[in-house]
């Protein structure tokens, strides 16, 4: 699970390692198993960040347009 001190770079340099080892057929049924959870726990964290940052440039732009007129 990606940690809340992990940066969004770090999970996705995880996720492309999991990546890289599922398609790779490094991981057997058990590890893929698992590797497929960790995936989507990570998937599930990076989704959740851009989604602050996008409310976040959001916001600023609305505010920015409001001082503008």
């Amino acid at each position: 699970m990606a940690t809340k001190k992990e940066s969004y770079a770090e999970a996705m340099a995880r996720l492309e390692t999991i990546v890289r080892q599922i398609d790779s057929n490094q991981l057997d049924i058990d590890q893929l198993s698992a590797k497929l959870k960790e995936a989507n726990d990570i998937i599930e964290f990076c989704t959740d960040k851009l989604n602050k940052v996008d409310a976040e440039v959001e916001k600023m732009l609305v505010g920015k347009a409001n001082t503008e007129e």
